[in-house]
């Protein structure tokens, strides 16, 4: 039987909690360069590709051979900027959470793929190491109503508190954009925030983030812990 949440129902302009762990619930980042190369690629994918900036690079006749070759591969690599939007994240030791809108029915399979597959081979390369780095193959659960589009980006950012004592910016993720404390580019929380008020605290983002909450009127849209 599949695991709850592998079944996929895509739709266009569809959003979704994106979710997926490391094998046997291993660690898919090890230190705090694992952490920023994920952030690199989502940053790359999810950017618009200056292709116009790129190809006048490569027909400069000072660059070297190596920045050549990566200039190369950012023209060939794919770009999502046009099919996917990201409204928040989290990345946890072993397992990572994205609430995402996408525009075509299987826009979030082809950015998912890229995304996996690259960090796969960046992970097994550095540590040495070969097969599967994933827990099998990424859930997607719909999200079905306003209840869930905003308590799914509450229980992600609760994410970030990975243990007693620990603050909510300690996990990467996207909470410092919407608390306004960090502009990141490929990160769009205006659509979430524009739910809450920014004059009044108790009626704020911050304060119904950091209200605590057992999550049941979403629990089938979070997370399995088989």
């Amino acid at each position: 039987m599949p695991a709850r949440n592998a079944r996929k129902k895509y739709l266009e302009n569809g959003y979704y909690h994106i979710y997926n762990r490391g094998v046997e619930k291993k660690p898919l980042f090890l230190d705090e360069q694992d952490y920023s190369v994920f952030l690199s690629y989502l940053k790359e994918y999810l950017l618009p590709k200056n292709e116009d900036e790129l190809y006048d690079r490569l027909s400069d006749p000072e660059i070297s051979y190596k920045e050549k070759d990566k200039i190369i591969k950012l023209l060939r690599m794919n770009n999502f900027h046009e099919e996917i939007t990201l409204l928040a994240y989290c990345l946890m030791l072993n397992h990572f959470h994205f609430m995402i809108k996408q525009k075509s029915f299987n826009s979030i399979d082809k950015f998912m793929q890229s995304l996996c597959t690259r960090y796969t081979m960046y992970f097994n390369k550095k540590y040495k190491r070969v097969g599967h780095l994933y827990q099998g193959v990424y859930k997607a659960v719909f999200v079905e109503n306003e209840e869930q589009y905003l308590y799914l980006t509450k229980y992600i950012h609760r994410q970030a508190l990975a243990s007693q004592g620990q603050t909510l910016q300690d996990q990467p993720s996207s909470y410092e954009d919407y608390l306004g404390l960090r502009h990141t580019e490929w990160v769009k929380p205006k659509e979430i925030l524009s739910h809450f008020s920014e004059t009044s605290p108790s009626l704020s983002y911050r304060s119904f983030v950091e209200q605590e909450d057992d999550f049941s009127n979403i629990q089938h849209s979070i997370i399995d812990e088989d």
